[in-house]
């Protein structure tokens, strides 16, 4: 184990910790040398089962041990810096991350074909930009039967820290990729229909028999308080709405995708 102790929060190897932003980590110029963080020994773990590449650790002395020890033992000869928890409680957010964080590669994106082979049911985010949100779609099309997840561009990005997180490591689970702005015409033509989650009176129930018997459908979700664009409900084959109760007007996106996924799935 290459094991280096840090004692001093300035420590430039905490950079990529401690004060590169997200934009700085994806390093957009130049997307080979692209980086994200993975928080806790679970979620690094799903990262490296999909096959990430880890750059360096940075763990709490007292978690030198059992799971996260494991993990460490999995990376191979990389930098594993460690410190004191009073050193390491200056790192925003910190606390949650179980004692254990890793700097990674960003892996290549597959092509959209690559990721919707063999697919029956699919999740389409349109510009969901929380990524709080985000990684709690993931974690619902993972546990909820959802083979691919497609975003378009104005999404952020699922590896984001709070994103992985949130996601529980799905991220690294669900295939993923990024749409280009004629989306709607590449699913139809890969055999899909589509449809757009909208509370509309001229909607289908997200439990009519008919959509169960789609073959291939993908379940389309719209941003954080406007939805999805009037032209994308349009152009969907379906609008199904998921009925509501006691004055509610609608769900949060994460909670609705859950609902829809479950809903949705194939029978």
């Amino acid at each position: 184990m290459n094991l280096i102790e840090l004692t001093d929060f300035s420590a430039p190897e905490l950079d990529v910790y401690a004060r590169l932003t997200e934009a700085q980590l994806l390093n957009r110029h130049n997307l080979k040398e692209g980086l994200f963080i993975a928080e806790s020994p679970k979620v690094i773990d799903r990262a490296l089962n999909a096959g990430c590449v880890p750059v360096s650790i940075l763990v709490e002395k007292s978690h030198l041990r059992g799971e996260s020890l494991e993990v460490i033992l999995r990376c191979g000869d990389i930098p594993v810096y460690t410190a004191h928890f009073d050193v390491l409680t200056q790192l925003t957010g910190y606390q949650l991350t179980r004692g254990m964080l890793c700097a990674m590669r960003r892996p290549a994106l597959p092509s959209v074909e690559e990721v919707l082979k063999n697919a029956r049911r699919v999740a389409v985010l349109e510009d969901v930009m929380n990524p709080t949100n985000l990684g709690a779609i993931f974690r619902s099309a993972a546990a909820l039967g959802m083979d691919a997840v497609l975003l378009t561009p104005a999404c952020s990005n699922p590896l984001y820290r709070r994103s992985c997180r949130v996601s529980m490591g799905t991220v690294f689970q669900v295939p993923w990729t990024y749409l280009d702005e004629n989306w709607l015409e590449t699913l139809r033509g890969l055999g899909f229909k589509t449809c757009a989650m909208a509370l509309r009176d001229d909607s289908y129930s997200v439990d009519d028999p008919e959509l169960r018997r789609v073959e291939k459908l993908a379940v389309v979700l719209g941003t954080e308080g406007d939805g999805l664009a009037d032209n994308t409900i349009a152009g969907c084959d379906y609008t199904v709405k998921i009925p509501m109760y006691h004055g509610v007007d609608s769900l949060n996106v994460a909670a609705a995708s859950a609902v829809a996924f479950w809903e949705l799935r194939p029978r």
